[in-house]
């Protein structure tokens, strides 16, 4: 038996115009979408793009490898920025926090430059003018974009946290290093955790950029297939290959950030502790 909808502060219960209307919309949409797959699948069976020849380099070995030695070097190249794009990010934050102006106003000055430069020209000239090897080059330009902007949200996650908690802390006689990491800390990843994430995932995304500095990495081993004029230039097959897979590992960083909050929500340490009652209070003779 199906559950009849609540009416909210935010929502209210459709009528049955209202339930027609969005029937309506529901359908309409579904035929455009379905509309628009077909014509793609249309244009895609019109250019031959799943003609055997297109799909047959996927079948050697020396392919499959060339794809595998990509992947690797995908994966070695994020794990690298996104380590230290959370450890630049946790330094600047701390500079930004700080209760030294100058020290402010350096980490200020950082952040602010590095999320403002675009992250290709960093790479670039971090290859080019000081000549540093495809794969430092990569994870220093990625790094220090997202670092600055991981800085950012670090900062906004510890503003987050309810001010009275840092002042009850300091009301115990804790320091600011003790306040920041026993207090506001654990209590701002919470909020930071999705903005990380999401984060995570840009520099996923560009270490494609790697490809334009010569860094063997999965989109460069792609454009090598594609290029390949023997197999008449298969470039929707490797499209159709390589997405899939991106699209894959950015899925698998939101569920493993799924999968750190549901753990951590079942952690005793962040549960409430229960409360004794309290007793009942025995007043003195002559104070009633």
């Amino acid at each position: 038996m199906s559950r009849a909808p609540q009416a909210s502060a935010l929502y209210d219960i459709p009528g049955p115009h209202a339930r027609r209307r969005h029937l309506l919309y529901g359908v309409l949409s579904t035929v455009v979408i379905l509309g628009i797959a077909a014509w793609i699948l249309y244009l895609l069976l019109d250019t031959d793009q799943f003609t055997a020849v297109k799909w047959r380099p996927f079948l050697y070995e020396g392919i499959q490898e060339l794809l595998l030695e990509g992947l690797g070097n995908t994966l070695k190249a994020f794990a690298l920025a996104a380590v230290f794009s959370l450890a630049l990010g946790a330094v600047l934050a701390t500079g930004r926090l700080s209760d030294h102006r100058p020290v402010r106003w350096v980490a200020t000055l950082l952040v602010e430059f590095f999320r403002a430069m675009p992250v290709l020209v960093m790479i670039f000239f971090i290859f080019v003018a000081l000549k540093v090897q495809p794969l430092p080059a990569l994870v220093a330009g990625l790094t220090l974009y997202n670092g600055s902007v991981l800085a950012e949200v670090f900062r906004t996650g510890v503003h987050a946290v309810p001010r009275g908690q840092g002042e009850a802390a300091y009301a115990l006689g804790m320091r600011k290093t003790q306040v920041m990491t026993w207090v506001l800390v654990p209590q701002a990843v919470r909020a930071m955790l999705p903005a990380i994430i999401s984060q995570l995932v840009v520099a996923l995304k560009d270490t494609s950029l790697g490809y334009l500095i010569t860094y063997e990495e999965f989109l460069h081993a792609g454009k090598l297939i594609a290029s390949d004029l023997d197999y008449d230039l298969p470039f929707i097959p490797v499209v159709l290959v390589i997405s899939p897979i991106y699209i894959g590992m950015c899925m698998l960083l939101s569920w493993f950030a799924t999968w750190v909050a549901r753990r951590e929500r079942r952690d005793p340490r962040t549960k409430g502790v229960d409360v004794a009652p309290a007793a009942p209070v025995i007043t003195l003779p002559g104070r009633e």
